[in-house]
């Protein structure tokens, strides 16, 4: 009796045994554990069919792509103003710089607060002519040359002088400077070898004993001179004076000094171009017509001849302008480079 109880017992315990997990002879298996919790964490993965609008993974990559494109361009920006502000020191140094009017003596021309361009390039490739508006230095000519400062004795402030001081007054001339002590800005009127003269019967100064028409630039109701005088420009020198004669410091008034009154070509620093500030006073300055006319530039050139006249210049927006304009595509080109690196590796 006990051996039948425990013979059925373990028919029973053999017949279980499948259920426990192990397989059975017919090759199937019912589910253990395992494959309950299994079967039960899987409709909870998200699949790309089953997923929401916002849970799959290219929307992730898309956020976390986004945000390292603004964290580059902001790791990039302080190295696009320095380049563009390196590119604008080297515009303003070379090729072109702003200056603002400080005074009346070339009115109604320019005025006071006008903000002129000056080209420092074009002189390297024609002569200065008769008519040209400049921005000349007149230390040495018409002031003297200013005293050397003896040096600091201590080195921290002579290198700050060296370095920074010169630094800062380059950027702020980016904006635009105000012509200094020694600086002038006139219009020129007799070049090397010309015979300046005033004045005819009518009242008009000449230039080889062709006189000048001057209305369409003098100061309205102004006189062309009412100082006499008759010079022939030096060779390497010029003959400038103001618009605005009543008030002009200008060559007249200065030929008790070295030269008589004319100043070097090589201390000219560009020819004023263009009045760029304010808007409404945006215009192109021209050489006047009555400086084209033929016998002033046919005398002068048979009294120098084959004379080539060059000037080496010294140093707002334009050239910060033209700094930002060329630094950008520099810029972009290198974040191009650099995404094109960073697929490579991927």
């Amino acid at each position: 009796m006990d051996d039948d109880q425990s013979m059925r017992d373990r028919v029973a315990s053999d017949e279980a045994a499948p259920a426990a997990g192990r397989p059975d002879p017919a090759g199937t298996a019912a589910a253990g554990p395992a494959d309950s919790e299994r079967g039960q964490a899987e409709p909870a993965k998200a699949g790309p069919d089953k997923a929401g609008p916002d849970a799959g993974p290219d929307k992730a990559d898309a956020k976390g792509s986004g945000r390292k494109r603004n964290r580059s361009f902001w790791r990039e920006l302080p190295v696009l103003i320095v380049v563009a502000l390196a590119i604008a020191l080297l515009i303003k140094t070379f090729v072109v710089q702003a200056f603002f009017i400080p005074s009346s003596s070339m009115e109604d021309t320019l005025l006071i607060g006008d903000k002129v361009l000056v080209n420092k390039v074009v002189y390297h490739l024609r002569p200065i002519k008769a008519g040209d508006v400049i921005v000349f230095d007149g230390a040495g000519s018409w002031n003297p040359v200013p005293a050397a400062q003896p040096p600091s004795s201590d080195p921290i402030v002579r290198l700050y002088h060296a370095t920074l001081v010169p630094l800062f007054h380059s950027i702020g001339g980016l904006f635009g400077t105000a012509p200094g002590q020694t600086d002038y800005i006139k219009r020129v009127i007799g070049v090397p070898g010309d015979h300046v003269a005033c004045c005819n019967a009518q009242g008009q100064v000449t230039v080889n004993g062709v006189a000048l028409h001057e209305k369409d630039y003098l100061f309205p109701g102004a006189l062309p001179s009412e100082i006499r005088f008759s010079e022939t420009v030096p060779p390497g020198r010029l003959w400038v004076m103001g618009d605005n004669r009543l008030v002009s410091d200008d060559s007249r008034l200065h030929r008790d000094d070295p030269g008589n009154g004319t100043i070097p070509e090589n201390e000219v620093i560009g020819r004023a171009f263009m009045i760029v500030w304010p808007p409404s006073r945006w215009t192109i300055l021209q050489i006047p017509h009555t400086f084209q006319q033929h016998g002033i530039t046919a005398a002068a050139a048979g009294a120098m001849p084959g004379m080539i006249t060059t000037t080496v210049g010294g140093a707002p927006y334009l050239p910060l302008a033209g700094g930002v304009i060329v630094a950008l595509p520099i810029t972009w080109l290198q974040r191009r480079v650099r995404l094109r690196r960073r697929r490579a590796r991927r």
